[in-house]
């Protein structure tokens, strides 16, 4: 008998190829081995005397950030959000970032969220936009510069960056291996929890409502990561494009979903570098 073909539900992939497609964690053989580093060194971060951790933006538990000053008054702060698909990790083990950045004098902050299924997705940016406007707000008691506040996500942090590009405050972004359509989240198994309806794939895909960001967005991903994460991101780009919107696309070469964070916690690196030049472009 001959086997019964599985049907296609999404740019000619059935159900079984949509999820591997999306399944970062299986793609890359060592991603394990890649989170218990960032952990260990962010408990080394998070140890600092410095360190302020767990401070409430919102009413919900995990809607706190941690902040990292550099040691420079009124400083440019990179309020970094962490991945996970918007339903695992937490703030704590992404501290790490914060070692790219401080060196050049730039603060640092790690927001925190309500991960899914206790938060839909228009709930989770709706914290993220919270957490811009505490930012703003309290900017003299942390002794930042509130005209220079740049966002940067990984991942489904990469997407909370896009989708909150229009806040008030928000200088510059730094979307890094992004999701910025939910259609095809919205078919695999990432939806087991995060609920997602055909009316929030269309209100919170950056690609489908395209906010005019108020400063210049750089994307970034790994040239060894899935091809739908590379798709994700160049269609986002060439849309943001297409509208005259001040977007730029990097593609690393050799990176994938887990080692381009690299380039993030190294005073070299060259996510470091595109943030520094946000932040010179602002100015």
């Amino acid at each position: 008998m001959d086997k019964i073909a599985s049907p296609v539900i999404y740019r000619g992939m059935d159900r079984a190829a949509l999820d591997a497609g999306y399944n970062n964690s299986a793609a890359v053989a060592d991603s394990q081995e890649w989170v218990a580093r960032w952990r260990a060194r962010s408990a080394v971060i998070r140890a600092e005397p410095n360190a302020h951790l767990d401070i409430a933006y919102g009413a919900r538990p995990r809607a706190k950030l941690d902040y990292f000053p550099a040691g420079r008054p009124r400083a440019p702060l990179f309020a970094f959000i962490h991945g996970g698909y918007w339903q695992r990790n937490d703030k704590d083990g992404f501290s790490f970032v914060a070692d790219g950045a401080r060196p050049h004098g730039i603060d640092v902050a790690l927001i925190g969220y309500t991960l899914g299924p206790q938060a839909r997705i228009s709930e989770i940016v709706g914290e993220m936009r919270a957490a811009l406007t505490f930012l703003a707000n309290t900017a003299d008691d942390f002794g930042f510069d509130p005209a220079r506040i740049f966002v940067g996500g990984w991942s489904a942090g990469g997407h909370l960056t896009a989708a909150v590009c229009d806040h008030p405050a928000f200088r510059g972004g730094l979307p890094i291996s992004g999701i910025f359509d939910l259609e095809p989240i919205a078919l695999n198994y990432l939806n087991e929890k995060l609920l997602l309806d055909a009316a929030e794939v269309a209100a919170m895909s950056p690609l489908r409502t395209l906010p005019n960001p108020k400063g210049p967005l750089h994307l970034s991903v790994g040239g060894a990561e899935l091809p739908e994460l590379q798709r994700q991101s160049r269609d986002y780009a060439a849309a943001a494009a297409q509208r005259g919107f001040p977007v730029r696309l990097s593609v690393l070469a050799g990176h994938n979903h887990f080692s381009i964070m690299d380039e993030l916690c190294r005073p070299e690196g060259a996510l470091v570098g595109h943030l520094r030049e946000l932040i010179r472009t602002a100015q």
